[in-house]
């Protein structure tokens, strides 16, 4: 009776009322009650849920799998094509509920590329070379279709800076979330609460196209975590290079294509560094301690390398489990999405106060993260001592 109950709600319930979703006079319902946003995301919701399932199975029946080895925290061989039921729910999601602005045309096609890349790499594997060209190729493409951060003089030379900033902010956000795909349900969760937050400014600055862009990533997203983050189990699938990238480079993406509505360059580009500046950290922290280090010399060992000095890690070295630090870096991100809601209707005193306020809280972190470092050497030294005796 257990059995078949949870058959019911989990599957024949959310089936049914996808089927429900499919016929256009929902989709017009929902249209004219002004609800347009809560049939988006439901559809990518409903889709992203339904298709992981046979995502997962085809990558076991394909043996694309992720094996743990001393890198990497998971404890049992995982099937790593989860991204593409993001992509799928996504995709469909806007296929079936907009018309395609110049815009969106090239983010679409260049989203294409990046997640067609991580699939490769997933699959055989792809140089960090040949990865950073396709980004570069991804990147140029959704600036030729007019995505492109805007707040310097139009002149040749604020021209060309904007076109810098763009690259280095889609290329360094996009891979700041590969690199931070390393607990279960972090990269998808996060993504989401990235989307969530973009999409409540898009409602308060009247940008309806950006709003139900971000709730179906948001959908998306959420249809994956049941999969990926479960309560008493590891993931059952895992999002892939595919996945992460994908997901890096939309969020990237729709914060370049969101105005933020105000004429102040410093409340306005404020707010989606608040909303992406977990990533942001990470990337700027192990980038720092990896070229110090000695570890990364050029930018192509920088994207090719793998460590254990995130955030995650050094989080989890204080003596967090694994989903505790997961929970405690959702909260920390929710905390400055709603920093960046706050800003809409802020002074630029008000922004400026927001990023100090956010640098001291990742100081503190950082005095923690350094702390459980220490706590990490001493547990490896005592542990050194134990082994001797034991061997003795």
């Amino acid at each position: 009776m257990t059995k078949l109950l949870k058959l019911f709600f989990l599957y024949l319930i959310p089936i049914f009322i996808f089927l429900t979703l499919l016929f256009p006079q929902t989709k017009l319902l929902f249209e004219e009650i002004g609800e347009r946003w809560f049939y988006i995301f439901t559809f990518a919701f409903l889709l992203s849920y339904f298709s992981t399932p046979a995502i997962r199975t085809l990558s076991l029946d394909m043996e694309i799998i992720d094996k743990p080895d001393e890198r990497k925290i998971h404890q049992t061989p995982t099937p790593r094509l989860g991204g593409l039921a993001v992509y799928i729910a996504f995709a469909s999601a806007v296929i079936f509920n907009f018309h395609f602005s110049l815009e969106l045309k090239g983010i679409a096609i260049a989203a294409t590329l990046v997640i067609l890349a991580g699939l490769i790499d997933d699959v055989m594997g792809l140089s960090a070379k040949i990865k950073l060209i396709v980004q570069l190729i991804a990147v140029s493409i959704i600036m030729y279709y007019g995505v492109i951060l805007s707040f310097m003089p139009p002149v040749w030379w604020g021209n060309l800076l904007e076109i810098i900033l763009t690259y280095i902010w889609v290329i360094g956000i996009t891979n700041a979330m590969n690199f931070f795909d390393g607990m279960d349900g972090l990269a998808a969760g996060l993504t989401a609460i990235a989307a969530l937050f973009i999409s409540v400014v898009a409602i308060q600055t009247g940008q309806d196209y950006v709003m139900f862009l971000s709730i179906a990533l948001l959908g998306s997203s959420m249809g994956f975590l049941p999969y990926n983050f479960r309560y008493r189990k590891p993931a059952s699938i895992f999002l892939g290079d595919n996945g992460s990238t994908f997901m890096g480079f939309m969020l990237s993406s729709l914060t370049v294509m969101t105005g933020w509505a105000t004429d102040d360059p410093v409340k306005a580009y404020t707010m989606p560094f608040l909303i992406l500046s977990i990533l942001i950290f990470d990337m700027t922290y192990i980038t720092i301690c990896r070229i110090v280090k000695g570890d990364v010399k050029n930018l192509k060992e920088w994207i090719g390398f793998v460590g254990k000095d995130h955030l995650h890690h050094r989080l989890s070295n204080l003596g967090l489990s694994n989903k505790q630090t997961v929970l405690f870096i959702y909260l920390l991100s929710s905390s400055m999405g709603v920093s960046a809601i706050i800003l809409k209707n802020g002074r630029t005193i008000d922004a400026i106060l927001l990023i100090i306020q956010t640098f001291l809280i990742f100081f503190i972190i950082v005095i923690l993260m350094l702390k459980g470092g220490d706590n990490t050497k001493l547990r490896d030294r005592l542990h050194g001592i134990t082994s001797d005796k034991i061997e003795s």
